[in-house]
C-alpha cells in the first residue's frame, strides 16, 4: 500500500517509503503479533551491514512491552502470557551463514549507468546543465502562478519529501499548481510529468551528487570556543532579481541532497549575494577611454558565517607552499591534471554540527549535510583529507593543493603507471573526479596560475596578456589591483620593488595622487618585464647555489641561481623597498642590508647547502 509518510534517518536525510506491508505476522519466541512495516530502499553498503527489519515503538505498544534498564531485560505480554529475555543476548547479530542479507545485483546496474554516462558525455550533456534546466523550469512555473514565499517553502518541502521516491523527481505540489482549472480529472502520471526532454530524463543518474567520502575517513567538525554564545541573524532583504537567484540555488542544493530544511537552530547565518565576475577586461567607456573592468556574469549565493567562524576553534592545518609545489613539478616530462568533483561537497558535516551551518533566506531555514564554503576550517579539513588519502604517494608521483591534483612522471610509461595508482586510490576511497576538467598525459599545463613543463616554470600568458592591455590607473584602488596582479609573478621580475617604487609611493597616506611620467614609465616597464619574463628553473640540489645582491637609494634586491654545465639559470628574484630609517643608511650599510635580506628570503634553499657562492 502506498504511503505519504516521510522518514528521517539518523543522518537527517529524508526518505519516502516504497509502501506499507500491513498485518505482517512477527514471531517472538512462541508469540505471534500482527505488525505494519514501512518498506524503504537502502544502499547496498547499508543493507549489507544492518538488520533487514527494525521494530519500532508501535510494535512495542502492540506487544505491551516492559523494558527494565537496570536488569537489562525486556518483557513481552501476549494475552496474559509473559516472556522475558536478556537485552544483551537479543542485540547479538545473527550468523552470516544462517541468513541471507542481500542479493548482489550491482554489476548490471553499474553497466547500465556507465553506458548512459558515456552517451551523456559524448552528447555534451552534463549533470549540472540538467539540474540548471530543471530548476529554471520550476522557477518559471512559480513565477507564472505568483506563489508567495510560504507557498514556495511548501513546494521545496514537498520536493524534499518526494526526492526519495522512485517516481518523478518533480514535486507533486508544484505539478498540481500547474494544472488548469478545467483539468482536475487529469491522470496523476500526466499531471506530474517531468518537464525535461526524454533524452535528459534518461540521464537522471547523473543528477545525483556523488555519495561522498566515508565519514570514518574524513568528516568536518565545528568545535566552538568555551563559553561561545549562539547567534541567530535575521534574513537580509533581497530585490526580486536576487530573490530569484537564491530560489534557484536553494532548489538546486535541495535536489542534490546537500541541504535540508531545518525548523529551528541555535545558529542562523544570513545569505549574502556576491557577483560572479570574469577576469579583468579592458573596455571603452562613454568618453571613449579604455578602462579596466570585471564584467558581472551572474550571482553566487554565499553564507555569511563570520559570527560562527569567530566562535569556532581554529584548525591550523597548513596548506603547502605554492612555490615548492611548482619546483617539484618543474622539469618533469609528462603530467596528468585531475580535479575533484564539487570538492567540498564530497565531505560530510558531523550530524551534531550540521545545525550550526543553518542559513536563512525568504524561503525558510536550511542546514548543510555536506561541507559548505565559508567555514573558516573548511580548507584545512579538505587538505587534510586529501593528504590522508594519498599520503604514501605525495611528492613521489602526485602533488595536491586543495582540489587540484597533478600526477607526473619522467617518462610516458612512468606517468601512466602513476596515474593508474592515483585513479585506483580514488576508486578505493570513493573520491569522485570531474572528468570534464581533467587532462591526461600532457607535456605542460597550468598549475596554480603558472605553466609547468620540462623546461621549468613560466608565467601564464593568458593572465599576462590581460595585464598588458591595462590602461594607466586613475586612482589608488586601480594601482593596488595592478600591483596585486603583477606581484603574483614578482619572482620572475628582477628588481620588482625598485621598478614599482613610484607606484607604491602613491599608496602612502596623505600623498596626493599624481600619475606623472615616472609612474607611467614604471607602469610600462613592469608590463614589459612580465611579457618578457624568463623561464624559471627548479633548484638542482646537487649543484651549488649563487646569490647576487644589489642595493639602491630606495630598494634592495637579490637573485638566487645556479650554474649547471657552464650555463647560469635563475631560480628566484626577490626585492623590497626601504623604509625611511633604512634610506638613511650609507652605501655600505645598504649593501649589507641586501645581503641579510637575501639570506632571510632564500633561507629554505641555502640552509644545509654544501656549496654557496655570492656576488
Amino acid at each position: 500500500m502506498e504511503t505519504k509518510v516521510v522518514i528521517q534517518l539518523a543522518d537527517r536525510s529524508c526518505i519516502n517509503p516504497v509502501g506499507v506491508l500491513e498485518n505482517v505476522i512477527v514471531k517472538v519466541h512462541d508469540f505471534l503479533y500482527p505488525a505494519d512495516f514501512h518498506v524503504i530502499r537502502m544502499s547496498e553498503d547499508v543493507s549489507a551491514e544492518s538488520s533487514g527489519v527494525l521494530l519500532g515503538r508501535p510494535f512495542l505498544r502492540t506487544a505491551k512491552t516492559l523494558i527494565d534498564v537496570c536488569e537489562g531485560t525486556i518483557c513481552l505480554d501476549y494475552h496474559g502470557e509473559k516472556y522475558t529475555f536478556n537485552i544483551d543476548e537479543a542485540m547479538k547479530k545473527p550468523m552470516d551463514v544462517e541468513n541471507l542479507h542481500s542479493v548482489d545485483v550491482i554489476a548490471p546496474l553499474v553497466q547500465e549507468y556507465l553506458e548512459k554516462e558515456f552517451l551523456a558525455r559524448s552528447e555534451g550533456t552534463t549533470e549540472h546543465n540538467i539540474i540548471e534546466a530543471e530548476v529554471a523550469n520550476w522557477c518559471e512555473t512559480m513565477q507564472k502562478n505568483n506563489l508567495t514565499n510560504l507557498e514556495i517553502s511548501e513546494v521545496i518541502m514537498d520536493f524534499c519529501q518526494a526526492k526519495g521516491s522512485s517516481g518523478s523527481s518533480r514535486p507533486a505540489q508544484l505539478a498540481s499548481v500547474e494544472r488548469a482549472p478545467g483539468q482536475g480529472s487529469q491522470s496523476t502520471d500526466e499531471a506530474d510529468k517531468n518537464p525535461l526532454p526524454q533524452e535528459e530524463r534518461s540521464t537522471e543518474e547523473l543528477k545525483k551528487l556523488p555519495p561522498g567520502l566515508n565519514p570514518d575517513l574524513c568528516m568536518h567538525h565545528i568545535r566552538l570556543e568555551e563559553g561561545a554564545k549562539a547567534h541567530r541573524d535575521p534574513q537580509r532583504k533581497l530585490n526580486p532579481h536576487l530573490r530569484e537567484e537564491v530560489l534557484k540555488e536553494v532548489l538546486k542544493l535541495v535536489s542534490l541532497g546537500i541541504i535540508y530544511s531545518i525548523p529551528d537552530s541555535n545558529w542562523v547565518s544570513p545569505v549574502h549575494m556576491v557577483p560572479k565576475k570574469s577576469g579583468i577586461q579592458v573596455v571603452t567607456n562613454a568618453k571613449n577611454e579604455l578602462v579596466p573592468t570585471r564584467l558581472v556574469t551572474g550571482w553566487r549565493m554565499c553564507i555569511d558565517y563570520r559570527k560562527l567562524n569567530a566562535a569556532t576553534k581554529k584548525d591550523h592545518f597548513p596548506l603547502p607552499f605554492i612555490d615548492q609545489i611548482l619546483e617539484r613539478l618543474a622539469g618533469k616530462q609528462y603530467f596528468s591534471f585531475l580535479d575533484a568533483y564539487s570538492g567540498y561537497f564530497q565531505i560530510y558535516v558531523d550530524p551534531e554540527d550540521q545545525e550550526k551551518t543553518t542559513f536563512t533566506c525568504p524561503f525558510g531555514t536550511y542546514a548543510y549535510q555536506r561541507m559548505p564554503f565559508g567555514l573558516c576550517n573548511a580548507p584545512g579539513t579538505f587538505q587534510r583529507c586529501m593528504m590522508s588519502i594519498f599520503s604514501d604517494l605525495l611528492e613521489e608521483c602526485i602533488e595536491i593543493f586543495m582540489d587540484d591534483f597533478t600526477v607526473y612522471g619522467d617518462t610516458f610509461e612512468k606517468c601512466l603507471h602513476n596515474l593508474d595508482l592515483v585513479l585506483e586510490r580514488c576508486q578505493k576511497k570513493s573520491l569522485v573526479l570531474n572528468f570534464e576538467k581533467c587532462h591526461f598525459m600532457v607535456t605542460e599545463g597550468i598549475v596554480l596560475g603558472h605553466v609547468v613543463s620540462e623546461r621549468g616554470i613560466q608565467v601564464d600568458q593568458a593572465k599576462v596578456d590581460v595585464i598588458a592591455k591595462l590602461p594607466f590607473p586613475t586612482n589608488q584602488k586601480e594601482i593596488q589591483g595592478f600591483l596585486g596582479h603583477a606581484g603574483f609573478y614578482r619572482r620572475f621580475i628582477r628588481d620588482f620593488a625598485k621598478i614599482a617604487q613610484p607606484l607604491t609611493r602613491l599608496l602612502q597616506n596623505e600623498v596626493e595622487f599624481q600619475f606623472d611620467e615616472k609612474c607611467k614609465g614604471a607602469f610600462q616597464l613592469l608590463k614589459e618585464r612580465l611579457i618578457s619574463a624568463p623561464i624559471i628553473r627548479a633548484p638542482n640540489w646537487n649543484y651549488p647555489f649563487e646569490v647576487m645582491c644589489d642595493a639602491s637609494d630606495y630598494a634592495v634586491g637579490a637573485v638566487l641561481g645556479q650554474k649547471i654545465d657552464g650555463k647560469s639559470y635563475v631560480i628566484f628574484y626577490v626585492s623590497k623597498t626601504l623604509n625611511q630609517a633604512q634610506k638613511n643608511y650609507d652605501t655600505t650599510e645598504k649593501e649589507m642590508l641586501a645581503v641579510v635580506y637575501s639570506f632571510e628570503k632564500f633561507r629554505p634553499y641555502l640552509l644545509g647547502s654544501r656549496n654557496l657562492t655570492g656576488r
